[in-house]
């Protein structure tokens, strides 16, 4: 694999971060936005998930004793 000295390196990295669609602002609040969201969600969900599941086993165990 040929070597590239860092001048031509870093030539290359701009031309190629020249080529990149960078997103908006608005874009990115959007994003940011519904990842919080998700995360809520998901959190909602594994904490009822978990309480539901507690409570199942909590059931078997005391009918087993």
């Amino acid at each position: 694999m040929a070597r590239t000295n860092p001048f031509t390196f870093l030539q290359q990295v701009r031309t190629e971060t020249a080529k990149v669609t960078w997103p908006t602002r608005r874009e990115t609040t959007i994003s940011t936005i519904m990842v919080f969201v998700m995360v809520t969600f998901a959190a909602a969900f594994f904490f009822i998930a978990d309480q539901a599941l507690g409570y199942l086993v909590g059931l078997i165990m005391n009918v087993s004793v």
